[in-house]
């Protein structure tokens, strides 16, 4: 493996545990909803590009609290990318790899390419 691969490894496993429940701030964080509350209703799921996604429609504080998390993420993908000189997309995917991998069972995930599945 090479340098950079381990750092993209290792820096996506934290992301993943990080981004698994996400904190969150405002509209989101007063509603006490996180990443892995929105996935256990049902209504949202994991994307094979390391952000979250209404499996169909969402009310307006669900889209609300998915934006905030997925702007984290973001910015959180930025930074690991930088470190460790992959692109953002590429830490976004590593650490979309392991959330999905520890989704529970009945939990929705979408593959690159691929429609809603439930695990």
């Amino acid at each position: 493996m090479t340098r950079s691969k381990l750092h993209l490894t290792l820096a996506a496993a934290g992301l993943a545990l990080m981004l698994g429940g996400a904190t969150l701030g405002g509209a989101a964080l007063a509603q006490g909803r996180s990443a892995d509350a929105l996935r256990a209703s049902g209504q949202v799921g994991e994307q094979a590009d390391g952000f979250l996604a209404c499996v169909a429609g969402c009310d307006a504080d669900t889209r609300a609290a998915v934006n905030d998390i997925n702007a984290r993420r973001a910015t959180a993908y930025r930074e690991v990318a930088q470190r460790t000189g992959v692109t953002e997309a590429a830490a976004a995917q590593a650490a979309a790899q392991r959330i999905i991998a520890s989704l529970p069972a009945g939990q929705h995930y979408k593959p690159l390419g691929g429609g809603w599945t439930r695990k």
